[in-house]
């Protein structure tokens, strides 16, 4: 049986702050949390909500290990991902290398 294959998302909520998450279904979990069921807690009351950034991260552990390095991001650098000036394989390298490239 093929494992499910799980996409990190970010979207940016009305107040201008930035949510990073995975999902199999990015569009169907974005879904979810505009309409407040089975959404995550921190984006009730911080609607609309818009998509801002998904990207497959491959198997439940990597994306995991993925979004918890985005949500240590500075915001300058999330922003630096939607734009597309970073990429999550940077992020990928980073962590097997160490922060500092060593």
């Amino acid at each position: 049986m093929a494992q499910a294959e799980f996409s990190l998302y970010i979207v940016r909520c009305n107040g201008g702050t930035l949510y990073t998450g995975i999902a199999t279904d990015v569009h169907k979990r974005v879904e979810e949390h505009r309409a407040g069921r089975r959404g995550a807690r921190y984006l009730r009351g911080r609607g609309p909500i818009e998509l801002v950034f998904a990207e497959v991260a491959g198997d439940r552990v990597r994306a995991s290990q993925l979004e918890y390095r985005v949500k240590k991001l500075p915001r300058s650098e999330k922003l630096a991902l939607i734009d597309g000036r970073r990429d999550l394989a940077d992020l990928l390298r980073d962590q097997v290398l160490g922060d500092d490239g060593a």
